[in-house]
């Protein structure tokens, strides 16, 4: 074992909350560049006309899961396996680590990129698409999954990366990635010159070629050795135990991506029943809801390294301060954008709309669930936090609770005719439940022999 240089020393003693805001500031940048992508993406399918942007309404569920799988979940624990060894003084291991973790994301990719393949066109059509709107999600659907083993390569070699503390290198290339992505999505969907015009499937193509470019320039940078990990493809001898370490937290943390998506869905599908301005209004507030994830996600996956480097070197206690300070920040964070919508919902919901019938929902939906996002930020980061800490189970079972909240609650306001307001309110209950529950998770479950 070797003695940590001075970037990791850094990591295990810094200030907490001075060195926590400097590794987050590039993750809460590179989930912006994806939230902007998406916004762009969407322009150029609503051009093509509403059946093609009906198309991706089906599909993107499932595209946001395998980044959420990938990034977030495995990518948590990739992350988690390698700071905790770096911490321990083990750069032996993290380097071994770092090849099982290549190997975990070819084989995650591929298979979610076969089960997309042959079942997604039935996924659709449950989720209510047919006839141009089918045909359409189907032909998008069929390149966009092509390219997913790219996704869960690129999000693995980022987690890598990450789990050094090196956040600044992935984050710029995902921004890189993301503009590339942007430029040859509405090149490719829309035409330009003597280029014709693709269509959705171009949105997919531009997609895949950015993906591609971002996994072979992380390959490069480990290769190369510019890291604090270099990778070595000779002399791998594959171990059990490295898997384990790595699939004992990613594995059951990927369920909580899932529940989150089935969360949305039911309530999409339970709101959709009370009419277009409801379904639209509700829309305009999820659409910010999606843009609070990148806030706790860049300093929940900030936390990680330091949760793990923490508890590789025996030191509960700090890495308990690092989960509780990083759940503090986004809460802080989240509570202002709360804030600001609750008292002022038009200055999100104009955005979007003058419909004022529509208006009305968007506004309802924010007064109601903005003062709730804060125990949704503090939730999310402290899911991150406990993957550093390798104890994941209880904020995924947090995760769970929600789901059975929205499902069994929304079915009974289903049943009784509830208004708009009543879902609205079940939405900040369950983001109230979730904060509460997983922090009382993180509260009670052991992390060490002293906590």
């Amino acid at each position: 074992m070797t003695r940590p240089h001075k970037h990791l020393e850094r990591l295990l003693s810094g200030d907490i909350l001075s060195t926590l805001l400097r590794l987050s500031w590039p993750n809460v940048l590179a989930m912006a560049m994806t939230v902007l992508v998406g916004i762009a993406e969407t322009y150029y399918v609503g051009q093509m006309g509403t059946a093609p942007l009906a198309a991706m309404a089906l599909v993107f569920p499932f595209a946001m899961l395998t980044q959420m799988m990938s990034a977030g979940a495995m990518g948590g624990g990739v992350s988690a396996a390698i700071s905790r060894a770096l911490g321990a003084g083990d750069t032996a291991r993290a380097q071994s680590l770092l090849l099982h973790a290549v190997v975990i994301g070819v084989v995650a990719g591929g298979l979610y990129s076969a089960i997309f393949l042959s079942f997604g066109p039935d996924f659709y059509k449950q989720l209510g698409g047919k006839d141009m709107v089918l045909e359409e999600a189907v032909r998008y659907s069929t390149v966009l999954f092509t390219g997913t083993l790219l996704v869960w390569l690129m999000n693995t070699l980022a987690s890598v990366m990450r789990g050094t503390g090196n956040m600044r290198v992935p984050s710029v290339a995902l921004v890189a990635t993301g503009i590339l992505q942007i430029i040859l999505g509405g090149v490719l969907s829309l035409g330009a010159g003597p280029l014709p015009a693709m269509g959705m499937v171009g949105v997919a193509w531009g997609h895949i070629i950015a993906t591609a470019a971002g996994v072979v320039y992380f390959l490069w940078y480990l290769i190369s050795g510019q890291g604090q990990l270099t990778l070595k493809l000779h002399a791998f001898e594959m171990q059990r135990d490295m898997f384990a370490d790595i699939l004992k937290v990613g594995a059951i943390a990927c369920l909580s991506p899932v529940q989150s998506v089935l969360a949305i869905l039911i309530f999409t599908g339970l709101v959709a029943q009370l009419g277009t301005e409801a379904l639209a209004g509700y829309g305009i507030g999820q659409r910010l809801e999606f843009m609070l994830i990148p806030i706790a996600f860049g300093i929940g996956v900030a936390a990680v390294p330091m949760v793990g480097m923490a508890m590789g070197a025996g030191n509960v206690a700090r890495a308990r301060r690092v989960a509780w300070m990083a759940g503090a920040v986004s809460a802080f964070n989240l509570a202002l954008i709360g804030a600001v919508v609750t008292f002022a919902p038009d200055l999100w919901a104009r955005l979007f709309t003058q419909d004022e019938a529509v208006l009305g929902h968007a506004r309802q939906y924010l007064v109601t669930a903005g003062p709730a996002f804060p125990f949704f930020g503090m939730g999310l980061t402290l899911y991150f936090a406990s993957q550093g800490a390798g104890q994941v189970i209880g904020p995924v079972l947090a995760g769970t609770v929600r789901l059975v909240l929205v499902a069994g609650m929304g079915y009974w306001l289903a049943q009784n005719h509830a208004t708009a307001e009543n879902f609205f309110s079940l939405v900040a209950l369950a983001m109230v439940l979730y904060g509460v529950v997983t922090a009382a998770a993180v509260r009670f479950t052991p992390w060490g022999p002293k906590n």
